[in-house]
């Protein structure tokens, strides 16, 4: 598992910080945290549900939004919408560079933002909040002693956490630009709702709200016991544990399905492009997969790389080969395996090349047999081997054209 340090233009294209926390395999599915208000990405509840996702399969993007944390910007000057514009532009990055998100979760007026922006993510399958409020002016309730001040002098500065936070006539304004009955209404997305009865941040009811004016498909969970923030571990646990049996229902593993599938004809194999970089989807006529580049050399590591998928053609069909031959002719073979490797050698004796510095593509082919076989029967397994039909092509006459089409 690893993480890693990104950025990207938010709104007013102001620098955004977030974190990519990806699993060691392909991921599951690509998953979008907003965090609460006034918090930032490194916050407990984003952090461990995160971790915890990552460790289920799923990778993770938690930004902090404009003028919180190591974000450019000043707080003073964002609002709602800048949040949703945000969101929206964190989707963009990872759709340019990895996959589009198909899960959002929203905690506080984080859920808030991504029952907001949602509509504004075709790829998104499913929507999850955490003791969100139904209006983002809900908010508002956090500083109500200051709102008198707020409207006349135009500002104020407010203790939020135990820190202090300028809150403009701005800010208040455009929360009031936003009611979400309608978006929630119209949202087209599966939906989960996690809330706690004794929640003293945002009331129970909130949830309740959201859930009456969702449709289907659409969950609720209760968080008996857990605090707004779920600053105990399990809460946190138990949230992304949830998370991970829900979204089974809506996502194909791996990775999101692809509800508009090409039609391929059997025999061929279509190669499309999913990002701006190394990410490729392979079509079939029956299956799809993922080909692309390690992190190192400039990818996203959801997929073998070209010459991985050359060595498991070579190595599946030598294996199925051998298999079937042992099989007609009741051979005692238990199980075979193929390990094979890709390397560019030296020639050292080239009597007939004109370059003598000539090198030349190797593929190494190691095979292993188990079961009681005598010496022979080895022997003519090996060589049957180099009778599989890649083995065969890759040494036959091979004329690749190419046209546009």
């Amino acid at each position: 598992m690893s993480r890693i340090k990104l950025e990207f233009l938010g709104s007013d294209d102001l620098k955004i910080a977030a974190l990519l926390d990806m699993p060691d395999e392909a991921p599951a599915a690509f998953v979008l945290f907003a965090h609460c208000f006034t918090c930032g990405k490194d916050i407990m509840a984003a952090s461990r549900i995160s971790r915890a996702l990552m460790e289920k399969g799923f990778a993770v993007l938690r930004f902090d939004f404009t003028g919180l944390g190591s974000s450019e910007g000043d707080f003073a000057n964002s609002n709602f919408s800048s949040n949703v514009q945000d969101l929206v532009a964190a989707a963009d990055y990872l759709r340019e560079h990895y996959m589009a998100p198909s899960i959002l979760i929203g905690h506080s007026l984080g859920g808030a933002a991504v029952l907001a922006g949602a509509g504004a993510i075709p790829e998104v399958k499913g929507v999850v909040t955490i003791g969100a409020p139904s209006d983002p002016l809900h908010v508002a309730k956090q500083f109500s002693c200051d709102i008198g001040i707020i409207e006349v002098e135009g500002k104020a500065e407010v203790k939020l956490a135990g820190r202090e936070f300028t809150i403009k006539k701005q800010f208040l304004d455009d929360l009031k630009t936003h009611q979400l009955n309608e978006k929630i209404a119209s949202l087209k997305k599966a939906l989960l709702i996690f809330h706690s009865p004794i929640d003293q941040t945002v009331s129970i009811k909130e949830a309740e709200k959201i859930y009456l004016n969702a449709k289907h498909p659409k969950s609720f969970v209760s968080l008996d016991n857990a605090d707004h923030l779920l600053s105990k571990i399990e809460d946190a646990e138990y949230v992304a544990t949830t998370i991970t049996a829900w979204a089974s229902r809506y996502i194909t593993v791996p990775l999101q399905a692809n509800v508009s599938r090409p039609p391929v004809e059997k025999g061929y194999l279509l190669v499309e492009e999913k990002n701006k970089k190394f990410t490729r989807e392979m079509f079939s006529d029956t299956h799809q997969w993922f080909a692309d580049e390690p992190v190192a050399f400039g990818g996203s590591d959801l997929g073998p790389d070209p010459y991985e998928h050359l060595l498991a053609s070579l190595g599946a069909c030598t294996s199925m080969t051998i298999r079937m031959y042992a099989n007609r002719k009741k051979l005692p073979l238990d199980d075979v395996s193929v390990e094979l490797s890709h390397s560019r050698q030296h020639v050292d004796d080239c009597e007939h090349c004109e370059d003598k510095d000539k090198t030349i593509e190797v593929l190494e082919r190691k095979i292993s047999f188990k079961g009681n076989l005598s010496a022979e029967q080895r022997e003519k397994l090996l060589l049957i081997a180099d009778k599989c039909p890649v083995h065969k092509t890759l040494h036959g006459n091979l004329d690749i054209t190419t046209v546009e089409v």
